[in-house]
């Protein structure tokens, strides 16, 4: 990819990830669920950003999960009962800057099938 393509895709994630987070906030109650995708693996985590602390972790390349849909359902499924673990069944979900589609849009759903309210 040319150098000045992949700076204005990545400016404009920025922007989306800027305009999405003015909106968006985490308390212990309710933390952010935030997630972040390369061309290999998911991550996401729980965060309480009144402490700036993270309540849970998930991460796909150590579970073994690839950065596809099934890949995503999967890691859900993980990380929804890390979460039912500490006591959380609702969130508010963070795509970080990514379109709702594919593997973004698969987490959700499959945080919603596995008890987690968004």
């Amino acid at each position: 990819m040319r150098p000045n393509i992949l700076k204005r895709k990545l400016a404009l994630r920025a922007k989306r990830k800027k305009r999405v987070r003015a909106d968006i906030f985490g308390t212990v109650e309710r933390p952010r669920v935030s997630i972040f995708k390369s061309n290999k693996y998911v991550y996401v985590q729980a965060i309480d950003d009144v402490n700036g602390a993270t309540l849970a972790a998930a991460d796909g390349a150590k579970l073994g999960f690839k950065a596809n849909k099934a890949g995503a359902g999967e890691l859900a499924k993980a990380f929804a009962e890390t979460l039912k673990g500490k006591d959380i069944s609702t969130v508010v979900y963070d795509r970080n800057g990514y379109l709702y589609h594919g593997v973004v849009a698969a987490f959700a759903d499959g945080l919603r099938e596995n008890g987690i309210t968004l």
